[in-house]
């Protein structure tokens, strides 16, 4: 398996491993929840990784970090400010 899937069949089994250690779909947007997932994710995709023989440079895991945290809590982050700055006005 190379590319894409061979990339991200470890981190997409590490996101289910994630979700169940969190119990993440109670309440998938709540920031709370990705910021679980998160380093389940992270941790679990790097040690797949290993075991398949795959790298784990550290710039790798970096990479992953930074792109993990982004996609898993970034957009959970940026809704909730959404609604914060977009709330209707108190009174109305």
């Amino acid at each position: 398996m190379t590319g894409f899937a061979g990339t991200a069949w470890p981190f997409l089994a590490g996101l289910g491993l994630g979700w169940a250690v969190t119990r993440a779909w109670r309440r998938p947007a709540a920031v709370a929840a990705g910021a679980g997932v998160w380093p389940v994710t992270v941790a679990a995709g790097m040690v797949l990784r290993a075991l398949s023989g795959q790298g784990t440079a550290f710039a790798f895991v970096l990479v992953a970090l930074a792109f993990l945290g982004l996609t898993l809590v970034g957009w959970r982050s940026a809704t909730l400010l959404g609604a914060r700055v977009f709330r209707a006005p108190e009174g109305s």
